[in-house]
């Protein structure tokens, strides 16, 4: 293996699980809108397919990092921005499960599993280094920092139709409670100190993933078929964040490429599967148009992230030192 090989491996960041849980949420949001639409899951199934082969690759290949280089793995559990994107696994697999409930119940169970249990032990790992680390800035905070409770989220969402109601609950109130919590930390971060790096400005779409998740998950967790307050305030409040986001967009495409790119398709996914879930609820058209139009960005923006994403591994400009 020659050296230049030797160092993309040593530079495949963990940020680059970000493609799987996008490909995962794009699955997710295709099987729901086909299957209202057309009871259909054909290209349900191929997406799935190529999601998983995704993952297994990007698996596969930070693996063999940790074994060709495990001091460079361990520098980047260590790095206070880095270690949010470790529950990217986490979340994949969930997302997966629940893709996974109208296709194989068993195969559901297992990824159910192993992501419950993955999601538990990153989310309890990386909150107790974040309450014992003394180098912590404010600056070190950004919306990736989401991402490790994001997942706790997910759980009741194929939970709660595997028997595991309860279990459901506690991740959920984790999850929620925190996000509140990091919420005006980060406002407060944004607002009184300065930007975003760069590299780090796309994950301002993940503002608006964590309340879509929330109505969602609630929703299961309570059968709902009839709304509430609680749920009103979790999709609305997720609905002005995402517009806020939007207004953001022209000029968050404008600056260079990252893997943190891939943060605008999960997000997206999830405002869908959202609007998707208030049309089941409420059956008016409106709400059908509106996922169709979310879905439709969805898709522009995952083939310009595919495209920039295979551009960049042919020209090596995304496996280099940060």
């Amino acid at each position: 293996m020659n050296a230049k090989t030797q160092s993309r491996i040593e530079n495949f960041h963990i940020s680059f699980f970000a493609i799987a849980l996008g490909l995962a949420g794009f699955t997710l949001a295709t099987q729901k809108l086909e299957t209202l639409l057309w009871n259909s899951e054909t290209v349900t199934r191929i997406l799935l397919s190529v999601s998983i082969v995704v993952l297994g690759l990007v698996s596969v290949l930070y693996m063999f990092k940790g074994i060709r280089h495990f001091p460079t793995l361990k520098q980047e559990w260590l790095h206070p921005v880095k270690m949010n994107f470790f529950p990217l696994i986490a979340k994949t697999l969930l997302v997966l499960s629940v893709v996974f409930l109208e296709i194989n119940l068993s195969t559901s169970k297992i990824f159910w599993i192993v992501g419950t249990v993955a999601q538990g032990v990153l989310s309890l790992t990386i909150l107790s280094f974040w309450f014992s680390h003394k180098a912590f800035e404010i600056q070190h905070s950004s919306p990736a920092w989401f991402i490790p409770i994001v997942g706790s989220m997910i759980v009741p969402i194929a939970g709660v139709a595997h028997g595991y109601v309860e279990l459901s609950w506690f991740f959920y109130a984790t999850g929620f409670f925190f996000w509140l919590f990091l919420s005006a930390i980060l406002l407060y971060r944004l607002i009184f100190f300065p930007p975003l790096p760069d590299k780090l400005l796309p994950t301002f779409f993940i503002f608006f993933a964590p309340p879509a998740i929330g109505f969602i998950a609630f929703c299961k967790l309570t059968n709902l078929t009839q709304l509430t307050a609680f749920p009103r305030l979790l999709f609305y409040f997720s609905l002005f964040l995402f517009a806020l986001a939007l207004i953001q967009l022209p000029r968050l495409l404008k600056i260079r490429f990252f893997l943190s790119w891939w943060a605008y398709s999960f997000p997206l996914a999830a405002i869908t599967l959202a609007i998707l879930r208030m049309f089941t609820i409420t059956k008016q058209a409106f709400f059908l148009y509106f996922a169709m139009g979310t879905y439709a960005l969805l898709v522009a923006i995952l083939c310009l992230l595919i495209y920039k994403t295979i551009r960049g591994i042919l020209h090596h400009s995304l496996c280099v030192e940060d």
